[in-house]
């Protein structure tokens, strides 16, 4: 049995780095528990030592040295010890062995439950370091089982549940199916590491992008932001670092491959690419794409930025039920306030007619009814004003 467990040890700290030390420490104190359930009351004080180079185990008991033995299980007499110690004295501490004849047979169950014990929790903690290091990352999952519309997805090694929060609107999933999902967190529980992955969060388009786009990949074109509303549409905005590389062109790829394959992997979403500018009209203009737009005025005080659209661009811009406008303004960070041309022409007209300076009124006085120029071109006379007739 000996030999058996030495070769098992060195077997598992060099297929799955777990230390020797480790275990024979953990065999140790199981054995004690173990050798107290054997052996009740007597089992006091008790200290198990396995042997690193042969894989003995002995069991020693920490007696009290007295005079004359009162309680067996925790004294041993004077003279006894000064067998082997002859400077023994009374009141001191000695270990004693008291290895039981069939202890080999309860300390070699003891050794294989500690060794299948640490070793599922070693591959968990190896698990665990591993999707901890791959939180906002990319996985493919097989779909396994779906419960209380808990999707759980099979990664190999580990489980990952995907939870309805995490999950695109109307999104269906079959068991077999294979998904990817975007890493949210991983936490180590009783039974285990937990990985918790979505499929609405932004960082999966990002990901997206970079598995299917080299120059994302490799840094040469930028993601600079995203907004997101999963299932029906999202806006990229990127960055080139290369002058002769178009940041546009090469998400969307030749004849829009790349970009088509990242819609079909989120079943049908929409998205646009568009181009990052450090100046915000300008951005926030291609934001509001594929709209096209007549001038955009910015208000720095409030971060607002007034586009101004074509009129038949109007609904375009701002999209079914304002997505679009909604969409930009994430992507911007900036309020985005749309108007039509023939919006912006009355709330010019009004405030035009608003700031018109009224015209004084003419002095008060007399006033007298000028009759029209006599033929002979002389000047015209003033009427005399009517006299009322006396009344009779």
């Amino acid at each position: 049995m000996n030999a058996e467990l030495l070769r098992a040890l060195d077997q598992l700290e060099e297929e799955r780095g777990i230390s020797k030390d480790v275990i024979f420490d953990a065999i140790e104190a199981a054995l004690v528990s173990a050798y107290k359930k054997n052996y009740g009351a007597t089992a006091q004080n008790m200290r198990i030592e396995v042997d690193r180079e042969t894989g003995e185990m002995r069991a020693y008991q920490v007696r009290t040295i007295v005079e004359e033995v009162d309680d067996p299980t925790t004294q041993i007499a004077l003279a006894q010890v000064r067998e082997w110690d002859p400077t023994a004295q009374v009141g001191e501490m000695v270990e004693v062995e008291v290895t039981p004849k069939d202890f080999g047979r309860i300390a070699a169950q003891t050794a294989k439950q500690v060794i299948v014990q640490r070793v599922r929790e070693a591959e968990r903690e190896m698990v665990y370091k591993e999707f901890r290091d791959r939180e906002g990352d990319i996985v493919t999952g097989i779909v396994q089982r779906i419960e209380r519309k808990n999707v759980f997805l099979d990664l190999g090694r580990i489980e990952a549940v995907l939870p309805p929060p995490e999950q695109i609107p109307r999104e269906s999933y079959r068991q077999g199916e294979r998904v990817k999902a975007y890493v949210v967190e991983v936490r180590q529980g009783t039974r285990g590491p937990q990985i918790v992955v979505s499929r609405t969060h932004p960082g999966l388009l990002k990901r997206l992008f970079e598995l299917e786009v080299p120059e994302v990949y490799e840094g040469i074109v930028e993601i600079k932001a995203i907004a997101r509303e999963a299932g029906t549409r999202s806006k990229i905005a990127v960055a080139s670092r290369d002058r002769n590389v178009d940041a546009v062109g090469a998400c969307v790829g030749p004849k829009g491959s790349r970009v088509q394959a990242i819609v079909d992997e989120l079943r049908g979403e929409k998205i646009d690419i568009v181009a990052w500018n450090p100046d915000i009209g300008q951005f926030a203009a291609a934001a509001l794409s594929p709209a096209k737009v007549v001038r955009v005025e910015i208000d720095d005080a409030t971060k607002t930025a007034l586009v101004i659209v074509p009129d038949h661009q109007l609904s375009l811009a701002i999209g079914r039920e304002g997505q679009n406008a909604r969409l930009a303004a994430k992507l911007t960070g900036w309020r985005i306030d749309i108007k039509s041309e023939s919006q912006i022409r009355e709330i010019e007209a009004q405030k035009l007619f608003v700031d018109l300076p009224e015209e004084e009124p003419a002095a008060a006085g007399p006033t007298s009814e000028v009759t029209a120029p006599r033929a002979d071109g002389a000047p015209a006379e003033a009427a005399a004003p009517a006299v009322p007739e006396p009344v009779e």
